[in-house]
């Protein structure tokens, strides 16, 4: 069985976008399962696929958060990866689905781990939302706040890979002018989840300008809206769609060796035990003896 892909809602779990995609596990927080029903859950997906990778955002609760690290430390296992990857929520599930597309191929499961952290940064990933007033997650400036307090405002926001505020809506300025946020270089799907706001400005303004290659909604995950600080929004994020794209991005990275857990891995981090593909630097006077001995 390949390798297992983890999220900590089911929300978070989106449609298989093919037949060979296979499911996400959703690894349920304290208030649903105790620690003995936890730790027997993860023991069954080990036992069934070998290794498992878990997407643990930032916002999670810390007490979902202490709860994973406890499971991994009494089993006391290698073979799951825990990773921290600061996506909003609907960028979160999609990247655990482009994760889960990629466990079908002869990825190992340490390149696999450390391949979330390229993806990242592919998904492009904002809302558009009925009030920035209490959003602290990108920059807000004064303006934005004022404007806030209008009953139509709404503005467009972009919080990956680089932030972009703008105001839309009949007050705003011409698209030319900078409302649209940056789009991808490269073709994209978009999906995109509705909260309270009435707005069709992912669908008929976003998607023809990004000139994405298809549109999906999904129910708006559950920590959306703490995540963009209000229920008013319509949440989009857009990523590449076709594995084999995937596939030859992750590929194309040169692979190293874990020094501490021996694990494939691909970039400069191991998604299993953290630790930096390089060694750190030698102190004041051995870097001159190191250097020597490398024959460098």
């Amino acid at each position: 069985m390949p390798t297992a892909i983890a999220v900590t809602s089911a929300d978070l779990v989106l449609p298989a976008p093919d037949r060979h995609t296979p499911g996400a596990a959703v690894l349920r927080p304290p208030g649903e399962a105790d620690l003995e029903g936890a730790l027997a859950e993860t023991t069954a997906l080990l036992e069934r696929h070998g290794h498992l990778v878990a997407l643990v955002p930032p916002w999670l609760p810390p007490a979902t958060v202490r709860r994973l690290h406890t499971v991994r430390a009494i089993l006391e296992t290698d073979r799951i990866a825990l990773l921290d990857i600061d996506l909003p929520p609907l960028g979160t599930a999609v990247l655990a689905r482009q994760l889960r597309q990629l466990t079908v191929s002869d990825f190992s499961p340490g390149v696999l781990a450390s391949a979330a952290r390229l993806l990242s940064h592919y998904i492009y990933a904002g809302a558009v939302l009925g009030s920035v007033a209490k959003l602290d997650r990108i920059p807000v400036g004064l303006k934005a706040h004022a404007r806030s307090w209008s009953p139509s405002a709404q503005f467009a926001v972009l919080a990956h890979p680089q932030p972009h505020l703008a105001r839309i809506g009949a007050a705003a300025a011409p698209a030319h002018g900078g409302v649209l946020p940056p789009g991808p270089a490269f073709a994209t799907h978009l999906t995109f989840a509705r909260g309270q706001l009435a707005s069709d400005w992912v669908t008929a303004e976003l998607a023809p300008a990004w000139k994405v290659q298809g549109v999906m909604e999904n129910p708006l995950p559950a920590d959306s809206a703490r995540w963009w600080a209000t229920p008013k929004l319509v949440e989009f994020a857009a990523a590449i769609p076709d594995v084999s794209v995937l596939y030859q991005l992750v590929a194309s990275v040169r692979r190293e060796q874990c020094r501490w857990c021996g694990f494939e891995l691909i970039g400069d981090r191991c998604g299993f035990c953290a630790a930096p593909i390089a060694a750190p630097p030698p102190e004041d006077g051995a870097a001159p003896r190191a250097r020597a001995a490398t024959g460098s």
